[in-house]
């Protein structure tokens, strides 16, 4: 079989999307803790509980985004209409400002926001076939950098915007950069490849075949399996589909830990940095503006992973597997949290600790976000059959919701104090770290891509 290097010419508009809807989500978020804490009057614990629960939202309802996807109305149209959602949020959050604001804003954005994810992540495999299939991995390296290009100018444009200008127009700008994603996306419309939704009458979904060897679960012992007292019911390619899906998701159970302490960068490290000494060479950084590292680290960091760190370790003799490299991310995340404990614990003491300290587990946790998230990102969609795209790629994003919710609850409960918090999750990441590696390495490799010329990429599709 030929093979082709050359791109597919409609991931322009995906990657123009997404790096103007991630300014807009990102920019939002970077300023969310400091709102409500200092314009809002929020207490820090109820303030990071509430960060955690929107991002937890956000990540919840990739679910339903991914249901009707697949089922009912297809990427495309998936992500216009809620893209349009994601807008409206943007504009109540500019224009009312109060904790009702806040709540109805949040909840509209985690909708549109949770809604498109694992359509857009989906519809970029979706434009490739068997003869370009290999230039996935650096499309979704390509695809992550974009997010993280416009997370790193919203990370450093908007903390500054919120003082100088106010609210309305620190969210009315991403809310702004939210409606030219949208159009972007609408642009390329008539050169994407749809892949059309199974409909009604298509293929069972995981929900209903799993609800169904539930209910019939008394019935196991007479099959090899759980899911083959679906054989009764569905065909052998319905259940061996939600087979798949359901191994997906045991590996991706305990991702969860990861989100848990990745996304503490807007919330207890944004502490920590109002704790510390924000003058670095003379100029006084705001403690949200810190998070901007994170992003420019992505964008040098996937280059040097792509092409100089995994060649390398492949030429040592090591076959590097997506679930290799999300095993040694995981690792990594818990050391990064280490590096955290170290500076809460001098400035417990009452140390005077530089903020570019901070630059230190933002290198680490940042690598092992490349290694984590965008692997996951390419190992969701390659494992998954055609029925469940959309759906097996909310199951990544369902980690996400898990993760913060589990750090929404301990903030609840707020049982510890200073460094003890950064080396209590430290110590549940490296525990997880192992349970990860034993499932990766029962888990069996499938690989789902689509046949050229199976869609039409000519065939647009109207809002």
């Amino acid at each position: 079989m030929s093979t082709t290097d050359r791109y597919p010419n409609q991931i322009k508009y995906i990657v123009g999307n997404e790096a103007c809807e991630r300014f807009s989500y990102y920019g939002m978020r970077s300023i969310l803790f400091i709102f409500m804490t200092q314009y809002l009057m929020m207490g820090e614990s109820g303030a990071t509980s509430i960060y955690h629960l929107f991002i937890a939202g956000c990540y919840l309802l990739p679910l339903l985004g991914g249901f009707l996807s697949d089922r009912y109305l297809g990427k495309y149209r998936t992500i216009l209409w809620l893209s349009i959602v994601y807008c409206i949020g943007h504009l109540v959050l500019a224009i009312w400002e109060s904790q009702t604001g806040l709540y109805w804003g949040l909840a509209l954005i985690a909708l549109g926001a949770g809604g498109i994810k694992p359509c857009v992540s989906a519809h970029v495999g979706d434009q490739f076939h068997e003869k370009n299939s290999h230039l996935m991995k650096k499309v979704f390296s390509l695809f992550y950098w974009s997010i993280n290009f416009g997370a790193f100018f919203s990370s450093l444009l908007i903390p500054w915007i919120l003082p100088k200008f106010g609210p309305g127009w620190a969210f009315g700008i991403p809310g702004i950069l939210m409606a030219i994603a949208t159009w972007v996306f609408w642009l390329g419309n008539k050169h994407f490849v749809h892949v059309p939704p199974t409909g009604k009458n298509g293929p069972a979904g995981f929900a209903r075949i799993f609800t169904y060897c539930f209910k019939h679960r008394k019935q196991r012992r007479s099959y090899q399996s759980f899911f083959d007292v679906g054989l009764k019911k569905f065909t052998k390619e319905e259940v061996e589909s939600c087979k798949s899906a359901f191994n997906i998701f045991k590996v991706f159970i305990a991702v969860a830990m990861f989100w848990a302490l990745f996304d503490q960068q807007g919330s207890t490290w944004v502490n920590q940095a109002r704790q510390m000494d924000l003058v670095v060479w003379g100029i006084e950084l705001k403690p949200s503006q810190i998070q901007a590292i994170n992003p420019i680290l992505v964008l040098l960091l996937i280059p040097v992973f792509t092409y100089l760190i995994y060649p390398a370790v492949e030429k040592m003799g090591v076959k590097l597997t997506p679930l290799k490299k999300m095993s040694a991310g995981m690792v990594l995340t818990g050391f990064s949290f280490v590096v955290v404990g170290a500076l809460q614990s001098a400035i417990d003491l009452g140390q005077t600790v530089s903020v570019a300290w901070q630059f230190v587990p933002y290198l680490i946790i940042t690598s092992a976000e490349v290694m984590v998230s965008i692997t996951g990102l390419e190992f969701a969609y390659t494992q998954a059959p055609r029925s469940m795209k959309s759906t097996i790629m909310s199951f990544w994003f369902l980690t996400v919701f898990a993760g913060n919710l589990l750090t929404a609850g301990v903030a609840q409960l707020n049982p510890f104090a200073g460094a003890m918090e950064f080396y209590f999750y430290a110590g549940m990441m490296f525990f997880v770290s192992m349970i990860f590696i034993f499932a990766a390495s029962r888990y069996k490799v499938r690989s789902f891509i689509e046949k050229q010329g199976e869609f039409s990429s000519i065939q647009p599709q109207g809002i």
